[in-house]
């Protein structure tokens, strides 16, 4: 479930990027609405030195890629208490390296597109169901998959249907979007949250979440892909499903509002371990591969928490912490065992460009023993795989200026530096510059 922004980032189109408070209170209560997005991207990597690249290396040469998405977002009203939305998406893309090489991936919008043809879908197709228990009223402004109107403090939500897990779990108010924040991977969401999806980030399944003021509880269950990292879903939620549970409470610190929330997920799939896998390969020889033991199921555990706080009206700090099991391959999201990162995002007020954000912040991301041992001896990820591994944490810096151009849109420029792409102190350090191109109305 939706309500106010209690940060100031600039409206964003996932689910979970809301309108700025100047507008709280001035929407009309909504039967329907309409809103629409497009995001281009358009990045560039510089040569980088390397002892030897892999596989699933990202490539030492110099590369350009670009991605474009363009969303509908349909609401509609059909009953009290109830919303169904509906997003199609068109999208299209050629990523960096063939979207291998790295554990933080440079793009966050990459993930949706499918090639250089561009490509019609359902991004979304979901109901959200509000029950009110009381407790005073608060406004909901008119948004990206969001009616205007008001609802109770304290209240359960239901939402089902086809989304993305992050609409619901794991949102800041200062870092989950790509296309108006920042675009790394890493920094999107928990680096190590393995939530299920498929390969353009989207799921079915159902979250129910229950509000009391500035308490939060939510658990939701969705569909896995039937093999990692691939479109097609495996419909046997009650046999391969992804679930999560989640605590937010919102508080106020010097006089400034802030945020936390820990998250736990667990998942069920059938996933190749990666002891298995070397296992094998010392029985039968060869390289271990983590497809000559995709079979039983196996469960794959994590957790993380989230913290966002405003510093003044115009300065929010942010931070991230995660860890999965690291036991078995990566299913649906990044390959990430563990993860820190943190940041500042800042208004342009200070120097007369209010609608302005500057952003920065470093992650660090880490692997499980076993991960690690599975590419120094060779082995392959989805991702990665440079055929060695001379092990180091992958660091990374972003920083990025959004500037607003036009009437809701806005142009940024992109830098990150990446220490170590994946894992590898035999590889890089290598850069990569953007620009993106953000409207919405």
């Amino acid at each position: 479930m939706l309500k106010k922004n209690h940060g100031f980032a600039h409206a964003g189109w996932a689910a979970l990027m809301l309108i700025p408070l100047a507008a709280l209170a001035q929407d009309a209560p909504e039967d329907w609405n309409a809103k629409f997005q497009a995001t281009y991207v358009r990045q560039s990597k510089n040569h980088f030195n390397a002892a030897y690249s892999g596989p699933n290396s990202l490539s030492t040469e110099r590369e350009k890629s670009y991605s474009f998405t363009a969303t509908a977002f349909l609401g509609f009203r059909p009953w009290a208490g109830g919303e169904l939305y509906f997003d199609p998406e068109i999208s299209q893309g050629v990523p960096l390296s063939g979207l291998t090489g790295l554990g933080g991936l440079t793009n966050g919008e990459m993930a949706r597109t499918s090639g250089p043809t561009p490509t019609l879908y359902r991004a979304r197709l979901f109901l959200r169901q509000t029950w009110g228990l009381g407790g005073g009223s608060e406004a909901v402004e008119s948004g990206a998959n969001q009616l205007a109107g008001t609802v109770d403090k304290r209240r359960v939500v239901l939402t089902a249907g086809n989304l993305s897990v992050t609409d619901i779990f794991d949102a800041n108010s200062f870092n989950h979007d790509p296309r108006t924040q920042f675009l790394n991977w890493s920094l999107m969401t928990h680096g190590a949250y393995d939530f299920a999806a498929d390969a353009r980030g989207y799921t079915w399944g159902a979250a129910l979440e229950y509000y009391d003021d500035d308490w939060a509880f939510r658990a939701g269950r969705f569909m896995q892909p039937k093999l990692p990292n691939q479109q097609p879903l495996d419909w046997r939620i009650f046999e391969h499903y992804g679930d999560q549970v989640e605590i937010e409470h919102g508080h106020t610190l010097g006089g400034q509002p802030g945020r936390i929330r820990l998250l736990a997920f667990r998942n069920r799939a059938r996933m190749a371990g990666f002891q298995d896998a070397l296992d094998y390969a010392a029985i039968h020889g060869g390289v271990p591969d983590i497809d000559n033991v995709r079979g039983g199921e196996k469960v794959k555990v994590g957790y993380g928490i989230n913290l966002e706080q405003n510093l003044t009206a115009d300065i929010g700090a942010f931070a991230r912490a995660s860890w999965a099991d690291g036991q078995t391959e990566t299913y649906a999201f990044t390959e990430i065992d563990n993860s820190l990162s943190a940041g500042v995002s800042v208004k342009g007020a200070a120097w007369g460009r209010a609608a302005d954000m500057v952003g920065a912040a470093f992650v660090r991301n880490g692997l499980s023993r076993e991960r690690r041992d599975y590419l120094a001896a060779g082995g392959i990820g989805f991702f990665i795989g440079d055929g060695a591994l001379n092990y180091r944490t992958e660091q990374i810096v972003e920083v990025y200026y959004s500037l607003a151009a036009a009437r809701a849109s806005w142009l940024a420029l992109d830098l990150q530096r990446i220490a170590n792409p994946a894992y590898n102190a035999d590889r890089g350090p290598v850069s990569v510059a953007a620009i993106r191109l953000h409207s919405e109305f």
